[in-house]
């Protein structure tokens, strides 16, 4: 193990989505992370598509047979963290809540991630991104003007609001138990997580700059100084020239003077401006754009697809994906302990005899293990 958590020992129950993501995130930075999941204890370690599984052992665990549950409950005594997305409840009727969990060991952070939270109305209810985006009041003004509300995948709640969330607080946990002694439980609901990223929106909302009226805004493409526009090729540019030294840049770059357009802040002029824009941008294919805007504070940059991205010079460069491209590299950088992708994702249950016997658990308990099922 690499990294700046290097040390640290987390059981990740296994789920889908937003709470693997933060188990890699952990995992990435040097933590030991055991995945527990259905699987074959004796799998070849064959590499597998889903990049959100990698940096950890898969141990195979039946979590409802008895010897199972014991299993989780002893590498508990070890772990510092203990992370599950289950609804509810869920691990409660297990045998594994924090009740039971912590009794063994009182240290132990305990993550959970639901999407409404532990408590309350609808956290019982299934939902998925779009859902708690939509409750948290952040999908509302994500769309251009007289159009329906546009999902960004599950970029907001899943990984924004909950992932993120959840690591935030384990971590903030982790800190408190080093001065208290206990751990405590971490509830991370995506719901939660996405409102507070509103807060800048909420802001300007409160002072009068925002208006609930979607595409009239700063941000959300009402101005013409923050868009997407088309280019000759059937390419995209995004435009992010907010203060007035880059509007100065980005009006160069189109062939105009500032008394060519109206203040850049009279958000009467806006739809004709962007109008002009449009057009302007219409003229040029999306790399002429760029070579135009090389080397400027103009604020404007081609859209590239997901296989684009991983080849762009700047990109490359800096390292932001593997060096085959197939997948992010590590975030964030660290001068002294930098994290590492340590493995692949690799077939579940295949890291069974490694990842135990690394924690302790021996060859001959192991054998006992399978032998009264907990291995599924």
């Amino acid at each position: 193990m690499t990294g700046p958590l290097d040390g640290l020992k987390v059981v990740e129950l296994a789920g889908l989505g937003a709470a693997p993501y933060a188990c890699m995130l952990l995992a990435d930075l040097g933590a030991d992370v055991l995945r527990l999941e259905r699987g074959d204890p004796d799998a070849e370690p064959k590499e597998t598509w889903d990049v959100l599984n990698r940096s950890r052992a898969s141990v195979a665990v039946d979590l409802k047979n008895p010897a199972g549950r014991e299993l989780v409950l002893e590498l508990c005594e070890q772990a510092n963290v203990l992370v599950e997305g289950f609804r509810p409840g869920v691990m409660e009727r297990l045998g594994l809540g924090p009740t039971e969990v912590m009794a063994r060991n009182p240290r132990l952070v305990y993550g959970r991630l639901t999407g409404y939270g532990q408590e309350g109305p609808l956290s019982a209810r299934a939902g998925h991104d779009i859902n708690y985006v939509a409750i948290s009041g952040a999908l509302w003004p994500i769309g251009r003007a007289g159009e329906r509300p546009v999902p960004a995948l599950n970029l907001v709640g899943d990984f924004g609001g909950g992932a993120l969330f959840l690591v935030f607080g384990v971590l903030a946990a982790l800190y408190e138990a080093e001065k208290s002694g206990e751990g405590q439980v971490v509830d991370a609901a995506m719901v939660d997580g996405t409102a507070s990223m509103t807060a800048l929106t909420h802001a300007m909302l409160n002072a009068g700059f925002w208006i609930e009226e979607r595409g009239a805004n700063l941000l959300d493409t009402g101005a013409p100084f923050y868009e997407v526009y088309e280019t000759k090729d059937g390419g995209f540019v995004a435009v992010g020239a907010i203060e007035a030294k880059f509007f100065s840049k980005l009006l160069d770059g189109l062939g105009l003077a500032a008394s060519d357009v109206p203040a850049q802040m009279d958000r009467s002029h806006w739809p004709e401006v962007k109008e002009r824009f449009r057009a302007i941008f219409l003229s040029r294919t999306r790399d002429e754009w760029t070579t135009i805007f090389a080397g400027t504070d103009a604020c404007v940059t081609p859209v590239l697809s997901l296989s684009e991205a991983s080849r762009h010079p700047f990109n490359k460069a800096r390292g932001v994906f593997t060096t085959d491209g197939s997948q992010p590299e590590v975030a964030p950088r660290f001068s002294k302990t930098p994290g590492a992708v340590s493995r692949p994702a690799q077939a579940a249950g295949s890291g069974t005899r490694e990842g135990l016997g690394r924690w302790g658990i021996s060859a001959e308990r192991q054998a006992a293990l399978q032998a009264a099922g907990a291995f599924g």
